[in-house]
């Protein structure tokens, strides 16, 4: 059945060579774990990739019943943790995703760069890599204030005070995170707009280019 609706969809758009093409990309034997001990540290950006996908169909799923204002946020959160099945397992997956990728993207990071694998002819995909580190950190830092209990809008409050201390664009900063004077219905509106559009976008929009510089570079050699 698959094959027949496999040879339907190719027979028209013509698949099997873009298929092939990803499929016999060679990898180098350095990032072989069957030939050397130390490829296990090539697997970084890997699951890198694998949890920011989890992240993403895990939070589909939550952005279904989650109600992005003051009045029933926390309720909305509440409830999927109580009465909808599995719910408790998959905003489990994300919150704790969302602190994993970090730990797994740093990892990349050091991996990158104490390799050398930013240098010629990578120092764009570098910069695109650390573009995308500053993409989930924010992602990471708008999330957390979608709960609307306590310790989020504490920990928020801190955050946009940090933030308002950058030199000459600090003020802006804050009126653009707060949406106002105080925390409040517009801070939750704005930071849920920005985690479930804005940052999404722009996530995959730099995964698209680091995915697309690493298939015409290639893997950089062994330290």
């Amino acid at each position: 059945m698959l094959q027949k609706l496999y040879d339907w969809v190719d027979e028209r758009v013509d698949i099997t060579p873009m298929w092939r093409d990803l499929a016999d990309h060679e990898v180098p034997e350095h990032v072989n774990p069957a030939h050397h001990f130390s490829a296990f540290i090539y697997c970084f950006g890997g699951l890198t990739f694998f949890i920011t996908v989890i992240q993403i169909l895990s939070g589909m799923f939550l952005t279904m019943y989650y109600v992005p204002d003051i009045v029933n946020a926390y309720e909305s959160v509440k409830y999927l943790q109580n009465e909808v099945a599995y719910g408790q397992i998959v905003r489990g997956m994300h919150h704790w995703g969302a602190s994993v990728v970090i730990v797994m993207m740093f990892l990349h990071t050091l991996r990158v760069f104490f390799t050398g694998s930013y240098k010629k002819p990578r120092e764009l995909n570098w910069v695109v890599g650390v573009m995308i580190f500053g993409v989930m950190l924010g992602l990471g830092f708008t999330g957390y204030l979608l709960p609307w209990d306590m310790k989020a809008y504490f920990a928020t409050a801190v955050g946009i005070e940090i933030a308002s201390s950058v030199p000459l664009i600090g003020g802006m900063i804050e009126t653009f995170l707060a949406g106002g004077d105080v925390l409040g219905a517009q801070t939750l509106a704005r930071f849920f707009a920005i985690h479930v559009f804005f940052l999404p976008a722009a996530l995959l929009a730099l995964m698209g280019i680091h995915f697309i510089l690493i298939r015409r570079q290639g893997i950089s050699g062994p330290l």
